[in-house]
């Protein structure tokens, strides 16, 4: 599929991904002033905790339930104060609980033992985690300063794909083309324009190319645009 939007996008003469990604952006950024992180947190623990639940599950959902466990636990050292049935309780509607219970509980004893209870700023060291991948150590890092890459969840993975941005399938992959396409300025929104769009309006069954900003830039829209040759517009 991605495969032929990358084609796609040569057969309408939408230009190179190189030149298109600018406008895609600037267009976004206006449509979805108000594009954000959705998960609520108050602190860098809250934080990479909010990540981690938020695997397999929608935002609204970790929200529900870390409303209740952020009053309940405040520091890496709560979480390991109970017993693991209990938190596995705690966390159960986030789904896959009792691996996520396990995640949880390892992180917070190498904050603990490694990083005086705190979340290290450093990629490499988020990474070294447990149940912390590369998409998540991205949200943290890009949530507390400057990105150092680019995340990559199932709305910029679609999105991308119909933009013909990559052809890619491994969210790695994908990353990596859009790192090279998307200016650094970008990093740190660049998710949230692609994620909101994905959500209002590029959804995954139902498109609603008529009202999207992008329609003329995308090689997967609906509403394919007539270009006239050079020398007809003028």
């Amino acid at each position: 599929m991605a495969r032929s939007y990358v084609r796609e996008a040569r057969r309408r003469g939408l230009g190179r991904r190189r030149d298109r990604i600018g406008p895609i952006v600037e267009r976004l950024a206006r449509e979805h002033a108000d594009a954000t992180i959705a998960l609520r947190f108050r602190s860098d623990v809250e934080l990479l905790i909010s990540v981690m639940l938020s695997a397999q599950t929608t935002d609204v959902n970790v929200n529900r339930v870390t409303e209740r466990l952020f009053e309940k636990y405040h520091t890496p050292e709560d979480y390991l104060a109970v017993p693991q049935e209990e938190l596995e309780t705690d966390i159960r509607a986030t789904g896959f609980f009792r691996q996520k219970t396990k995640a949880l509980r390892g992180t917070m004893a190498m904050l603990i033992e490694d990083y005086d209870s705190r979340v290290p700023e450093r990629m490499e060291d988020l990474l070294r985690l447990p149940g912390v991948a590369r998409k998540t150590a991205n949200v943290v890092v890009a949530e507390r300063g400057e990105a150092q890459g680019i995340v990559v969840d199932t709305h910029v993975r679609r999105l991308s794909q119909r933009l013909g941005l990559t052809r890619q399938e491994d969210p790695v992959k994908i990353e990596r083309d859009l790192i090279k396409l998307v200016p650094r300025r970008y990093w740190n929104v660049f998710p949230h324009l692609f994620i909101w769009h994905g959500r209002r309006v590029c959804i995954a069954r139902r498109p609603r190319c008529e009202e999207c900003v992008l329609n003329d830039l995308c090689p997967a829209s609906r509403i394919e645009v007539v270009r006239l040759p050079s020398h007809a517009r003028a």
